[in-house]
């Protein structure tokens, strides 16, 4: 299936590095607008003015609604709207049982994963209703759904936040505003290198090899943006599976 998405633009969160920074080169190379927001813009920076003048970088801070309205007017106001959000911003670390768990690191797991994914709904389906619609992409997880030593943090956070992706497409469909997650499965990033080192659960014990790169998540994040995305609207769309990656057109 060829993707095309000229003429869109997406604002993806956490576009630093990893599966956001993917995200952002891929869909750029369908032809999208680029807003890459993360707390720190040198790296967003440099992204940016390596994708072309078809990108932006914004300094955003997920926990803060504040910082996710004005990333949203920042695409509206430099691209004349906003077709796609990528909630991606989220933390991992510290990994620790729940007896040895520090709480206020425990409660900021919460304000990025969870509150971030809320700010961006939040701030960007009223500008898509002006515009006629939109799509908007929750990067979610196996966590949402299975309990994983270590990981209770992140457990919760993406189990509420396919339960945002649930209510958000309920709401607001009738809006030609479609929300979707996406479950990855495990990606060579820096979070595994995390995982890893801390030595847990069975997911720290995987070999590198296992995890899929950036680039098919991010070309999973395109073609979740298109119209064949739409059987998968309001659910999480995994790309651990054959048919999953097949869909995509990541494997033959």
């Amino acid at each position: 299936m060829t993707i095309n998405l000229t003429g869109k633009t997406a604002l993806i969160t956490g576009a630093s590095r990893g599966i956001g920074e993917a995200a952002a080169r891929v869909m750029a190379g369908y032809g999208a607008n680029i807003v890459l927001a993360a707390r720190s813009t040198s790296d967003i920076d440099r992204i940016a003015a390596e994708i072309g003048d078809n990108a932006m970088a914004v300094s955003c801070d997920v926990s803060r609604f504040q910082d996710l309205q004005k990333a949203v007017a920042a695409a509206r106001d430099r691209f004349g709207g906003l077709d796609i959000l990528v909630n991606n911003a989220g933390v991992i670390d510290p990994i620790a049982r729940l007896e040895e768990s520090d709480p206020d690191i425990w409660n900021q797991a919460v304000d990025i994963n969870l509150k971030g994914v809320y700010h961006g709904l939040r701030a960007a389906i009223p500008v898509m209703k002006q515009h006629g619609g939109g799509v908007i992409i929750n990067i979610s997880s196996g966590a949402a759904t299975g309990a994983i030593e270590g990981w209770s943090h992140y457990c919760a956070t993406k189990a509420a936040v396919l339960s945002l992706t649930r209510c958000a497409h309920k709401e607001n469909a009738q809006d030609n505003i479609r929300v979707v997650g996406l479950s990855p499965g495990t990606v060579a990033t820096d979070m595994q290198r995390t995982i890893k080192d801390s030595g847990i659960n069975p997911v720290s014990q995987l070999d590198w090899s296992a995890h899929i790169s950036t680039e098919w998540v991010g070309k999973a994040i395109a073609w979740l943006a298109t119209d064949a995305g739409r059987p998968y609207d309001g659910d999480d769309f995994s790309l651990k599976t054959e048919e999953g990656r097949r869909a995509v057109g990541l494997i033959a």
